[in-house]
């Protein structure tokens, strides 16, 4: 049985994810803490996948705790390139260099 997400955190996700600088990331693990469910990271990523129902957000600034691209998005790579990011490998953004100090 899938669960429905609740409105308010689906927005609340995509508000903290909008705070992001352009040039820099955010892991999940960091937008599930600034919204205080620091153990959501995948739900933080179920919101994101699904952003696009909801309007214009900055999802491709988002990373997994690795710095690893979100696998089967092959425009991220090029969104965050636009803004300056570089990235160690195909896969992967360096963040000691680019994360977001929130």
């Amino acid at each position: 049985m899938k669960r429905v997400l609740d409105e308010d955190l689906i927005y609340e996700i995509l508000s903290a994810v909008e705070e992001i600088p352009e040039g820099c990331v955010a892991t999940y693990g960091q937008i599930a803490r600034l919204i205080g469910r620091e153990k959501n990271a995948r739900l933080v990523g179920r919101v994101l996948s699904m952003s696009e129902f909801y309007g214009k957000y900055p999802c491709h600034r988002v990373v997994n705790h690795a710095g690893r691209l979100a696998p089967g998005w092959v425009e991220q790579a090029d969104f965050l390139r636009e803004e300056g990011v570089s990235l160690k490998d195909e896969n992967h953004v360096d963040l000691k260099k680019f994360q977001w100090e929130d």
